[in-house]
């Protein structure tokens, strides 16, 4: 183990985030997908309506053509269906663009955390929304310069949950392999799957889900180490009753989704209990990490746990300013949880993070807001920064 570690902890010591360049604002893209349902009058209201409702405004995608007109969007076709991009044109186009953003990801994770990539000993590559061999994980330890005998551990197909079964997974490696450090990097490039719209539940899942991609790395805190996340206790639990509530399938012409609308009930009827037994009788922390799968998700979680509108607010801006980013997203929130308290100096400050995918799997960790390990001098503070 390094020298310098002066804790038994195990955080998250640095993460980025990586956006595509095009930008869609939510009012013009449920324009678009009413026009692609002239024919069906009675669903393009519904579709107005529950975009307006979603709790998002703007959201990210790699693909163009959705800031064009309906007629140069082949994935939202008004009546011709024939030109609809096939599932090998659409893993065509996630070879394309996912590298670039896990590499811009990466590289802010890496140079937040302080640490060289040589010094990475594990890699977790995760993602639901495309693959290809050899992968990721290949081409991120060309790029960056990482050892040909760094640990690769791909994780796929999990859904937006996979995120921080990652983080736990991380946790779990260097508290068996004191000394590793582990890069995580998600990508998920969800609007490459938007298909034309059929019913009702095919725009729930339309409504929200964006493109993004996110790093971090996590290890031993060192005494460079400020502003990072302490690692706590964790699991995951299938809910009861739920197993049709959210498939993720492979067809054709992209994978398809669906989401009931029974899941914000379901995290209602089941969370309570599993967070209590996470907490342990511990105080309920003053930190809240939701993955914001939905509005209705945040809602059903801030309902149950009798949670302050400022304890929901970083998940409630994440889903508005983005969308739902799939495994991506758990990290945007924790990333905004983090600058938040650091940019007004709080001490530390427990919380709790949570994400939920496909089984109905709920992912839940305890988690401690940590300034700094050891007190900061003046001249320590000029070699940071």
């Amino acid at each position: 183990m390094n020298s310098n570690n002066l804790s038994s902890d195990i955080a998250i010591l640095g993460m980025g985030t990586a956006l595509p360049a095009h930008a869609v604002n939510q009012p013009d893209i449920a324009e678009l997908i009413a026009a692609s349902l002239q024919d069906r009058p009675d669903l393009a209201r519904f579709a107005k309506r529950i975009f307006r409702s979603c709790g998002v405004e703007t959201r990210y995608t790699v693909e163009p053509s959705y800031l064009g007109t309906l007629e140069e969007c082949r994935y939202l076709p008004s009546a011709e269906h024939t030109n609809i991009p096939t599932t090998r044109e659409r893993m065509d186009t996630y070879q394309r663009e996912a590298f670039p953003l896990a590499v811009k990801a990466a590289e802010q994770a890496i140079q937040d955390a302080g640490i060289s990539p040589e010094g990475i000993t594990h890699m977790i590559t995760v993602s639901c929304t495309g693959q290809y061999l050899p992968g990721l994980d290949v081409q991120l330890i060309r790029h960056l310069g990482l050892p040909a005998r760094v640990n690769r551990l791909p994780l796929i197909f999990q859904g937006c949950a996979a995120g921080l079964k990652a983080i736990q997974m991380a946790r779990d490696v260097v508290q068996g392999a004191p000394g590793s450090q582990v890069l995580i990097v998600c990508v998920e490039l969800c609007t490459l799957h938007f298909q034309p719209v059929q019913d009702r539940e095919a725009l729930f899942a339309a409504s929200f889900f964006g493109d993004a991609a996110s790093a971090s790395i996590v290890g031993t805190p060192e005494a460079k180490h400020r502003d990072y996340l302490s690692l706590g206790t964790g699991y995951s639990v299938l809910l009861p009753d739920s197993t049709e509530d959210m498939t993720w399938e492979v067809a054709d012409y992209g994978y398809d989704l669906y989401l009931s609308p029974r899941i914000p009930k379901l995290l209602g009827v089941h969370l309570e209990e599993e967070l209590r037994l996470l907490l342990q009788g511990d105080p309920f922390p003053e930190l809240w990490a939701i993955h914001p799968g939905g509005r209705g998700i945040v809602d059903s979680v801030q309902e149950v746990m009798n949670l302050k509108q400022e304890q929901t607010k970083y998940s409630r801006d994440i889903l508005r300013d983005y969308g739902n980013l799939s495994s991506n997203t758990i990290l945007f929130v924790l990333q905004a949880i983090r600058q938040d308290m650091k940019k007004r100096e709080e001490s530390s400050a427990s919380g709790v993070a949570m994400a939920f995918g496909p089984g109905l799997t709920a992912e839940l960790m305890k988690f401690t807001y940590v300034p700094a390990l050891t007190p900061v001098t003046e001249d320590q503070d000029h070699v940071l920064l």
